[in-house]
């Protein structure tokens, strides 16, 4: 059972309206629900904008919920660097699980409480990432997957950082392994999950080859390489054979040069 969901009194055409997300726990249709004005405890009346990177329109709701999400943090975490939001939440629409939110603090805590707390009052799930300045910054110089998560994000704070490819082909190796679990279960993956371990594959080359990375630049790669519309990949719209021909071509080249770099004692 939900305890709240925030909602937008939006303005309709003959009746005013609040829209929630579909997926939800609770609140099923034909319910009778009270709505009341939201706790000021819970809103942030912080004038401070937070920082907007790649992410052009989001929905009102959105931006109410990420605003509560840094209030709620930043009355429970004191000496924070930073709260970056990220993920599938910022993608167009309303057809969200959970929020991703990356705590940026160089002390070490507990985010169980945090995430009891967001869950709480916002209704929805919470993945929290705790990361030091130190970890963040390796990070973004050697793993794509943290470059593919700060791409699109938002910020409670500038993000000032330069980024510097350092590649280590040990790490690859265990990001292109899970690419692979395509070739092994196609017949069984949803859209989904294909378009991901894609993404993923494609991210890892892109990366070798010191391009920038971002999800509009990988989904770009993605359409030239395979000659398919991104969206045909998440609804499963595929000629599996001559799809799985350019996958495994591709899968293959990576993994040679991700094993010539570990043979040749990179890290």
């Amino acid at each position: 059972m939900v305890d709240k969901i925030i909602g937008r009194v939006s303005k309709g055409s003959k009746m005013d309206q609040v829209y929630l997300p579909k997926l939800r726990k609770g609140l099923d249709l034909g319910e009778y629900v009270v709505i009341t004005p939201l706790d000021n405890k819970i809103v942030s009346k912080s004038k401070e904008k937070p920082y907007f990177y790649n992410v052009k329109n989001i929905e009102p709701l959105k931006l109410i919920i990420v605003n509560n999400v840094f209030s709620i943090i930043e009355k429970k975490i004191m000496g924070y660097e930073n709260i970056i939001i990220t993920g599938s939440f910022l993608e167009k629409g309303l057809d969200f699980k959970d929020i991703d939110v990356i705590l940026v603090r160089n002390e070490k805590f507990d985010v169980s409480e945090i995430k009891s707390e967001l869950e709480k009052y916002l209704g929805i799930k919470s993945d929290i990432i705790y990361l030091d300045n130190k970890t963040l910054i390796h990070g973004l110089n050697s793993d794509p997957l943290y470059q593919m998560m700060l791409s699109k994000c938002i910020s409670k704070k500038r993000l000032i950082y330069r980024i510097k490819n350092e590649i280590n082909y040990k790490l690859l190796d265990l990001h292109l392994l899970k690419s692979k679990s395509l070739l092994d279960n196609f017949d069984i993956m949803t859209g989904r999950e294909k378009y991901y371990s894609v993404r993923n594959l494609v991210s890892i080359k892109l990366f070798l080859e010191n391009k920038k990375l971002s999800n509009e630049i990988v989904n770009m790669e993605i359409e030239k390489i395979f000659k398919i519309k991104v969206v045909d990949i998440k609804e499963n719209i595929l000629d599996g054979s001559k799809f799985i021909k350019v996958y495994r071509k591709l899968y293959n080249e990576l993994f040679e040069k991700i094993m010539e770099g570990v043979r040749n004692g990179s890290k």
